[in-house]
Order: C-alpha cells, then structure tokens, then sequence
C-alpha cells in the first residue's frame, strides 16, 4: 500500500510517499526557521501563510522523488492535531481536497501517535507493549503502548513543555532560536555540575512532568548574576545552559524508567525533537543499560516533524479499512487515548 503522507502541525510542511507503513519512497520537509529566528519563536499567522506558498510544491516533489504518481497512490494521510489550527488546516484541506477529487481515501493522524510511531521506520522496531516518551517544543509526555491505537497516558507536562522550556532560557541569554539544538552543543563544553539547578519530580507515585520552576530558577540565577559589560562570558554561558539541560535530561531519565518499572515492562521509545538531544540520548542509554531495559531511539531526523512518521500511522489505520469523513476538523488540542 502507497500512502501519501502529510504534515503542517507546526512550522515545517511536510510531504512523503510511504510503502506498507515502513519504507519510505520520499520525505520531504520545507523548514520555516529562517522566518521565525528573528522573532525568537513560531508566529502561528506567518507559519500558516507559508504552508500555502509551500504545500502544493512540497507534495509534488514527494510525489516526483518517490517516482510515482496521484493515481499510484492508494491513500491520503494528514495530521489533524494537535498543533497550530492554522497550520494544520492548510495540510487538513489539501489532504481532504485530493482526497475529494481523486476518490481516494484519507485518514487523520494524532500528531502524538506518529511522533510515537517514528521508531518503526528504523531497521529493527520494537515489539509492542513498550513506554513511550513524547519530548518536543509543545509536549512532554509518557505512554503506555500496547498496539496502533491501544494507548495509555501515564504522565505529562502540567505546564511547560521540555522544548519550550530549552527555547525560552535560549531566548533568555541571548542564544536565538530554535533552542535546543543550540544548548546541546554548547552544553557538550559546558560544566553540567557547575550550577545545581532544581529537579522538578513533583511526586514518586507521579509520572507528570513540570519545567516552569526549572526555567525559573534559570531566570533567577541571571537576575543575581548581572550582564557585565561586553556580555557574559562564554564559559559562564556553557555552564549554564549544560547545568540547565542536564536537570531536564535527569528529570526525563528518571521518569521515563520508573514509568517501565512501574508497568512491568523492558523496552523504551523516544520520540519527539527533543530526543535528538545527544545528552538525552546518551544518559537514557545508561541508564537503561544499568537497569536491563532496552531503549530505541529514533534516527535525529524521525524526531523533529516529517511526514514519513504520519505515513506509518496512516498505513495502520487504512489498511484496516479506517476512513476519516470530509467533514474531519483540525483541533489545537487532541488528546492521545
């Protein structure tokens, strides 16, 4: 089964053309990061108008990169939410418009659920049930997966996201955006012990997540520590976003075990653009070794937003005689249950 994939949650348009939900024939993404950099963050209004100047090409290129065309298609998948309404309906219209004028059936994808899915266009997926930790600019979350739509939400942020917590102490001192890639390389020079920030935990009977106290803290150490003249030292800097990223990372570990622990269970998906952070990588690595669980990570490039991840949930759901109607609605806020 072919399906066409798309995804336009946030800031970048997607498009892939996925074979049986695991091989990719093309994915191709067109980022917006240039425009929003000046602004510090993604301006939904700007994000939306450059999904229309953007979605008719990048479709077509997906197409044309796959070497295939409309009529080989077999069916449309879109991500429907959760995201920017804006952007997700720009990808939610065309989907359904070709959808429309083709015949062809098309589904849609919780954003969530392909992030969570990206691990199975790896070479070697993991088995079902497994924990699996969604960790991006707009969420933090762990899920118990049973199977493609048998999921159970174990925890999540009460406030701030992981990722936007890494963009706004990036934005903080100065570092542009997006934040988190930025910190993850200056904190590999850094001192990740030189300042003891807090580790929000909340409770051990709690698998939520909290990162506003962090971020805080964060912007308190500045206030007590004033900008001298010329800016702060480059060491101080690195030491700060690596004490800083180093708690967060803790924090997620910690967390992300103890909800496997918890279920009984010994295998560990990440996902998400925060989990192409090398430190995250690395400590879940170690720790996971120190407790005997198997972790899969995701390749760097399935964990920020593409539409190939949208393909494999969309394969799942087709093949199974799934339809979205044309009257399916974008929504900012879409649950994963």
């Amino acid at each position: 089964m072919l399906v066409l994939a798309i995804e336009t949650s946030c800031d970048d348009t997607g498009a892939a053309v996925v074979l049986d939900g695991r091989k990719i024939l093309s994915n191709i993404v067109s980022s917006q990061v240039p425009i929003h950099r000046k602004y510090g963050g993604v301006v939904p209004e700007l994000a939306s108008r450059k999904h229309i100047e953007s979605i008719v090409p990048i479709v077509a290129e997906a197409l044309k990169t796959a070497n295939v065309t409309l009529k080989e298609i077999d069916g449309i998948a879109v991500t429907q939410g959760p995201g920017l309404v804006g952007s997700l309906l720009v990808g939610l219209s065309f989907a359904k418009s070709m959808a429309f004028a083709s015949g062809l059936p098309f589904i849609g994808v919780n954003h969530i659920e392909a992030h969570l899915s990206a691990i199975f266009l790896g070479k070697k997926p993991p088995r079902f049930p497994f924990i699996g930790l969604v960790v991006s600019g707009g969420h933090t979350s762990l899920f118990r997966m049973d199977g493609f739509g048998k999921y159970e939400r174990l925890g999540q942020t009460r406030d701030d996201a992981a990722g936007e917590a890494f963009d706004k102490v990036a934005k903080l001192l100065g570092l542009g955006y997006p934040g988190g890639p930025v910190i993850d390389e200056l904190s590999k020079t850094g001192n990740p012990k030189a300042i003891r920030f807090p580790r929000p935990v909340l409770s051990k009977k709690s698998f939520d997540f909290s990162f506003s106290g962090l971020k805080t803290a964060v912007v308190n150490y500045v206030k007590t520590h004033p900008e001298p003249l010329g800016g702060y030292p480059e060491d101080l800097i690195r030491d700060i976003v690596s004490s800083f990223q180093e708690a967060v990372v803790e924090v997620l570990v910690k967390k992300t075990v103890q909800a496997a622990q918890h279920q009984g269970l010994k295998r560990i998906v990440l996902s998400g653009g925060v989990a192409a952070n090398q430190r995250l990588r690395q400590r879940i690595e170690e720790e996971s070794l120190d407790q005997r669980l198997k972790v899969y990570l995701p390749s760097p490039y399935f964990c920020t937003d593409n539409a190939a991840m949208v393909g494999v949930v969309g394969y799942e759901y087709l093949k199974r005689g799934m339809r979205s109607p044309l009257s399916l609605n974008a929504f900012s806020n879409l649950p994963l249950t």
